[in-house]
């Protein structure tokens, strides 16, 4: 009778174990990378919208103070603009900007505003079903009666 010695001969065989490990476990770690990315991609455009609103508010102020009363849609299309070119470069189809007066106006002698940035940010994981939710960031502006 002839002994089978092909069956543990390929069980000790280790050629090819590092590609098999890597087709198990290379999707997860660059699924997980491409995670970092997108999460730095979202913290750098919430800085863009704080830095925008911050912008903005200056503006308002501003032109308040130097005489030009602006309205809210006057506002709002400086900073969709403003938003377009550097430091930000958020893409015009992704960005909303609505200026509101403020329901209660929580300081006297003071007409206050209320910025509101949204913006849906770029989704690197499109392909695996994840889409990115909008981020907003609210800012009150307060202009100083004369």
């Amino acid at each position: 009778m002839r002994k089978l010695t092909f069956f543990p001969r390929i069980r000790r065989d280790e050629n090819g174990a590092a590609a098999i490990e890597f087709a198990l476990l290379g999707p997860a770690f660059l699924l997980m990378l491409m995670g970092v990315l997108q999460v730095g991609m979202a913290m750098q455009n919430y800085n863009a919208l704080r830095s925008l609103s911050a912008d903005v508010a200056r503006y308002a102020m501003v032109q308040y103070q130097t005489g030009n009363k602006l309205s809210n849609s006057q506002i709002e299309t400086f900073a969709e603009n403003h938003a377009l070119g550097a430091p930000y470069l958020l893409d015009q189809n992704r960005v909303n900007v609505v200026v509101t007066n403020a329901s209660t106006q929580r300081v006297a002698g003071a007409t206050e505003l209320e910025v509101v940035v949204a913006y849906q940010v770029d989704s690197l994981l499109g392909f695996a079903g994840i889409e990115f939710p909008f981020i907003t960031y609210t800012r009150p502006i307060f202009l100083l009666d004369e």
